[in-house]
């Protein structure tokens, strides 16, 4: 298990938002994916931030307090910037490791600075999983 790379188990095709999105558009994105957060992407596909769907709703909750629109602010006004990335080879158990010391529940996947991916929970989640199981069946036929 531990020479398994992200790119194994990684969602190829994460859920994106553009940073100039409003809130409101971004928060649809996430539930109409049904999913807890977006990556972040410039026009180029360039990776530049990630948005939780507790952002949006402390963003728009803050607004309703304010009296302004709920929606009204920018994805770039919320998103995190600043994001560790792992590139496809990188060992799964390793960016396991990482997001659980840094309580991050996805990872994006980048190669030459373009989004390729992400790493949720989940996914590492299934890795464990079919290795338990893989294991277990040969422990099974011993």
């Amino acid at each position: 298990m531990t020479k398994t790379s992200i790119s194994e188990y990684m969602v190829d095709n994460p859920v994106a938002v553009r940073p100039d999105m409003n809130v409101y558009e971004a928060a649809h994105e996430i539930l109409a994916n049904q999913v807890s957060g977006a990556m972040v992407t410039d026009e180029n596909g360039k990776l530049v931030g990630m948005l939780s769907e507790l952002d949006c709703l402390q963003a728009m909750v803050t607004s309703v307090y304010n009296g302004a629109d709920p929606g009204g602010a920018l994805v770039s006004d919320i998103m995190t910037a600043n994001v560790e990335v792992n590139s496809p080879e990188d060992e799964i158990l390793a960016v396991a490791t990482s997001m659980l010391d840094h309580k991050h529940r996805r990872r994006p996947v980048v190669k030459d600075g373009e989004l390729q991916g992400q790493l949720t929970c989940r996914q590492i989640l299934k890795a464990v999983t079919e290795f338990a199981e893989e294991n277990h069946a040969s422990d099974l036929k011993s």
